[in-house]
């Protein structure tokens, strides 16, 4: 069978190269039983490569199921796929068959396959590789000759980096690969797909065919549509519907499509110099989460909070100080108003409010960090808080009156 005809019998819409290539590899692999693994964006129709390859295949009379793993919550993906054994979980009222196991002799496509729980990765791959399953809350190992295709928008190797996707897993399923190009990448196509889904529009809401002005029709070839094939359906549709003049100019045409119609370059990431700060809440951030926790005694905090500041002082220049000086000026005042440090003062000029200087010397005793004794102030606090009632007490600790009586007497504690 021709590619054509194949384009006919799906309903297949264009004729780039890339797509013509995709098409006569899902055939040729069709008659094997080696595992595929579909690749491209959202929206290119990846959901009609498997399709092509069962009814291409000898398994063509099994059973075909298709799959959404990024539809089914991670708690029952495993008794979805593998199925589960009675009272093996809250609700499990019945034996149930998995999928893998209603497919025996046919084929299982598993779309979003980057979605996967890792558990259920593994379990997979031993499927992939021995056909052997075991239901969920069972010990028994079952049997089942299913053919397997995949398909994913993820990118999988950036997937593997970030240990999401195991990298065995990933080569058993891309034997076979097949990539789908993006709408933007077959700008021939876009206007025989408009063409398309205008006529069969037409035809479902009885009305005349929407048809595009010479203008309005290099608009829409030159769009970026990363929505790919389902985004131009969609909006196909909206314009059927909603316009009532059918002949469709440049002007409406550009109200149906997102204003972000921006080059498909990737955008470029400027990297920060590793010691400087980008904005005043930056630089309050880096203080604040190299403070070492936990302290009740708000002047300790400033005092650390401080010496953090003037370690920062020390370790960037004095251009990342001039920027953020308005948020210096209110952490760190000095008599002279001139912030100093090992390598000598800035010229970031600060007010002094003729109070004492932020570097206290006073100097505070570590704070217990006991359990038993913040208990013990905790309970002294809410009793004082509610003149000595301990009903309101030990609701204000969120404890029983019964448990707050007992810790009383346990600590020896005075009302």
């Amino acid at each position: 069978m021709d590619v054509q005809s194949i384009k006919q019998r799906f309903g297949i819409i264009g004729n780039s190269p890339d797509l013509n290539r995709a098409i006569e590899v899902a055939v040729q692999v069709a008659p094997t039983d080696l595992s595929v693994l579909i690749t491209g964006e959202s929206g290119t129709g990846k959901e009609i490569f498997p399709q092509i390859i069962h009814q291409h295949s000898s398994r063509k009379h099994g059973k075909y199921i298709a799959v959404n793993c990024g539809a089914i919550p991670e708690g029952t993906i495993d008794s979805e796929l593998f199925g589960h054994e009675k009272g093996s979980f809250t609700g499990a009222l019945a034996d149930r068959k998995g999928y893998f196991e209603e497919a025996d002799g046919g084929t299982i496509f598993l779309d979003e396959i980057g979605e996967l729980p890792l558990s259920t990765q593994v379990r997979l791959l031993r499927v992939l590789e021995t056909g052997e399953f075991i239901k969920v809350g069972s010990s028994k190992m079952l049997k089942t000759n299913v053919r397997v295709i995949a398909a994913t928008n993820v990118h999988i190797p950036s997937a593997i980096e970030a240990g999401k996707f195991r990298e065995d897993l990933y080569y058993r399923l891309n034997t076979v690969p097949i990539l789908i190009q993006p709408l933007r990448n077959r700008p021939d196509d876009i206007y025989l797909l408009f063409r398309k889904f205008a006529s069969d529009f037409a035809e479902k809401y009885r009305m005349p065919p929407i048809k595009l002005e010479d203008d309005a029709r290099l608009l829409l070839t030159g769009f970026r549509w990363p929505g790919n094939v389902r985004q131009l359906k969609n909006i196909t549709e909206q314009i059927s519907i909603i316009e009532r003049n059918r002949d469709i100019s440049v002007q409406v045409l550009r109200n149906y499509l997102p204003e972000e119609n921006k080059s498909n370059l990737p955008a470029l990431i400027h990297e920060p110099h590793e010691k400087s700060f980008s904005s005043e809440r930056e630089i309050l951030y880096q203080v604040l989460f190299d403070m070492k926790k936990d302290t009740y005694d708000i002047r300790k905090d400033m005092n650390d909070l401080k010496k953090l500041v003037l370690d920062l002082l020390h370790e960037h220049g004095e251009e990342d100080l001039e920027e953020h000086a308005p948020i210096i000026r209110k952490l760190y005042q000095t008599e002279d108003g001139v912030i100093t440090g090992k390598k000598g003062p800035t010229s970031i000029q600060i007010e002094t409010l003729g109070k004492e200087s932020i570097l206290d010397t006073e100097e505070f005793v570590e704070e217990s960090l006991s359990l038993e004794d913040k208990e013990i102030e905790l309970i002294r606090k809410a009793l004082e808080k509610h003149g000595g009632k301990r009903k309101f007490a030990a609701q204000e600790l969120g404890i029983s009156e019964r448990t707050l009586y007992r810790k009383i007497k346990e600590y020896d504690i005075e009302e």
